[in-house]
């Protein structure tokens, strides 16, 4: 797992091909707004979020984040347990997301 700024972030993921943004946040909190591309996987679920990151394809490049980057850190551990080669967390998360980003 690498902690990355939203600036080293989003360089990382324009140069990842097939990269993956994973939102790890609640339901309520993505009615607040998301990055583009991101698909959900919400880690309040417990078993069901374990469940559903053994779907995944452990060799591809994951970006994951949440509202502060804390949550999202804790995905990234997890995920790194169960074999994930490629993590990267957004520092700050989505709180300090400038929406205007490109990549």
């Amino acid at each position: 797992m690498k902690n990355l700024t939203q600036e080293e972030w989003v360089s990382q993921l324009s140069g990842t091909p097939n990269a993956k943004i994973l939102d790890v946040r609640t339901e309520s909190e993505i009615e607040d707004g998301r990055i583009p591309n991101a698909f959900n996987i919400d880690i309040y679920k417990g078993q069901e979020f374990i469940s559903e990151l053994e779907k995944l394809d452990k060799n591809k490049h994951y970006f994951v984040y949440c509202r502060s980057g804390s949550r999202s850190a804790q995905a990234c551990a997890v995920m790194k347990q169960m074999g994930f080669e490629y993590t990267y967390n957004l520092e700050g998360g989505f709180s300090q997301w400038v929406g205007d980003v490109e990549y």
